[in-house]
């Protein structure tokens, strides 16, 4: 390669040459071995995960020509002055989960000046990024409170911090400021560096390259778009009179680590799971037995990766739903056909009419954070005379929470809380993607069944400006620990859709 295409730059310190064609992430990533800076959104510069520094000033490497950081300095969060001390203070704040968007967050934060360190200025510097699991809340006390002196990025904070995670996330997870640095262990940060890479063209097929490169262009990839079209709500509701009625449209789980996994010939494929659970919408990803089968069939390692696109036309939703409750809380409920969803309906409510339509869309799952059961538990909960709304959860913990101008409050109960900043984190993370649910969260999907919000932005999440205040209080409790997060989930569902009148369709704004 001649040197015209070459570019070279500096590290976190030293001095790098990488080839002259892709993206700084792409350099990053695949040239240099770097995997603190994460891809989540494939590229659309759109999540911030990849964030980096270029000569001091947070850029987002995946929509950056590697070509204009020649002769630059580009600083990733492992090279960010104080990063241990950030690390330290994100882990106690509770402002990381599964840490996946942390090491941009970090990198984004640690380039704001100590004055400017204020809530709202922390609030417009995450207009850059997303985060899906801690509902902003605790990212902003982190950036306010500004990194730990001598903090250090060790290993798990303790025993009970994880236990809690494990108990609220429904997966065993690394809990600590190595965590929030990007250092969880997702699946494909650890691949062998030699293995063949695996991307799936849109009629679902696999194909297979020596780099990301070469199989992107085997594979056709073509960047996902935000569309126009309308939010549709595929089911009509139950006839019948009613206190309440909800119709639901399909909503994306919105996990910001896209599907992976690799494998080496005749070994147990990486699980994709990564140091998440994902809401349920990995449990049944098939990324896992792809890499083993091609890994088998090249007799080479292979890294197998979804796309953000592939993660909307292939992974599972929440089901689509209708539903009608009478006074007394007997009701109806007409949902999109769901291997076990009525099952998981009749199991509450057995005194409930349920009905499965034939809806063509995207693949729906009942192992999304609480797919059917949450929805039959707002519903009943929207009976109570209110400001206050009352939900238990599956795991036997419960919640009460309220709304209003002011923002939402909540009071937990679920055992012993074993580490109060991982719990409040969840619960926050709960509150926040309920509060989304009702008001802003849908994926605009075709009269023939085809997704047409491609980008991670077109979901709905909610930005951290847009988020209300959320405070959580946890009651005092020795009692065995229980999840907690599910029954704020629903009880905060139910609270902000009081607040907006019970409208009929979910979500409110559309």
């Amino acid at each position: 390669m001649e040197a015209a295409d070459r570019v070279d730059f500096v590290l976190d310190g030293t001095p790098v040459e990488v080839a002259g064609s892709g993206s700084l992430l792409d350099a990053l990533r695949e040239d240099l071995g770097v995997r603190s800076a994460k891809d989540g959104c494939s590229p659309q510069g759109q999540c911030g995960c990849c964030t980096v520094w270029v000569d001091g000033h947070p850029r987002v490497s995946c929509v950056t020509p590697v070509q204009r950081v020649r002769g630059r300095a580009v600083t990733t969060v492992d090279g960010v002055p104080d990063a241990a001390g950030w690390a330290r203070t994100f882990c106690d704040a509770g402002a990381s989960q599964c840490g996946f968007c942390t090491p941009g967050i970090i990198a984004r934060a640690a380039a704001l000046a100590p004055d400017r360190r204020t809530a709202d200025a922390a609030r417009q510097a995450m207009l850059a990024h997303l985060c899906r699991c801690t509902g902003w809340q605790p990212i902003v006390d982190a950036i306010v409170r500004g990194p730990s002196p001598g903090g250090t990025a060790g290993p798990a904070t303790s025993e009970r911090a994880a236990r809690r995670a494990a108990i609220e996330g429904g997966v065993d997870q690394l809990v600590g400021p190595e965590v929030a640095l990007g250092r969880g262990g997702f699946a494909d940060d650890i691949a062998p560096a030699d293995a063949l890479v695996a991307l799936r063209r849109t009629s679902g097929d696999w194909v297979v390259g020596e780099t990301l490169a070469e199989a992107r262009a085997l594979s056709g990839k073509v960047q996902g778009r935000r569309t126009t079209a309308p939010v549709r709500w595929p089911i009509e509701a139950p006839a019948g009179e009613w206190e309440r009625t909800l119709r639901t449209t399909w909503v994306e789980p919105a996990y910001l680590e896209p599907d992976a996994s690799w494998c080496v010939p005749g070994g147990q494929p990486a699980s994709s799971l990564g140091n998440g659970g994902a809401f349920g919408g990995k449990v049944g990803s098939p990324l896992g037995a792809v890499a083993r089968r091609l890994a088998d069939e090249h007799g080479r390692p292979v890294r197998v990766l979804a796309t953000r696109e592939d993660v909307v036309r292939f992974g599972p939703k929440r089901p689509p739903l209708a539903a009608g409750i009478a006074a007394n809380g007997v009701g109806a409920i007409r949902v999109a056909r769901t291997a076990g969803i009525g099952d998981v309906i009749a199991g509450l409510a057995p005194d409930w009419i349920v009905e499965e339509v034939d809806v063509a869309g995207p693949p729906t799952s009942t192992a999304i954070r609480g797919a059917g059961w949450a929805e039959l538990t707002i519903l009943r909960a929207s009976l109570q005379p209110g400001p206050e709304f009352h939900a238990g959860g599956p795991g036997g913990g419960s919640a009460v929470a309220s709304v209003d101008e002011s923002g939402i409050r909540v009071t937990v109960r679920c055992g012993a809380p074993l580490d109060e900043a991982v719990l409040r984190s969840y619960c926050t993370g709960a509150a926040h993607m309920a509060f989304g649910w009702v008001t802003s969260e849908a994926l605009s999907v075709d009269e023939s069944g085809s997704p047409q919000d491609l980008t991670i932005r077109s979901f709905g999440v909610v930005r951290a400006v847009d988020t209300p205040p959320i405070a959580i209080a946890v009651e005092p409790s020795d009692d065995e620990p229980v999840n907690g997060s599910d029954a704020v989930f629903a009880a905060v569902a139910t609270a902000v859709w009081a607040h907006h009148g019970f409208a009929q369709r979910w979500p409110v704004t559309a």
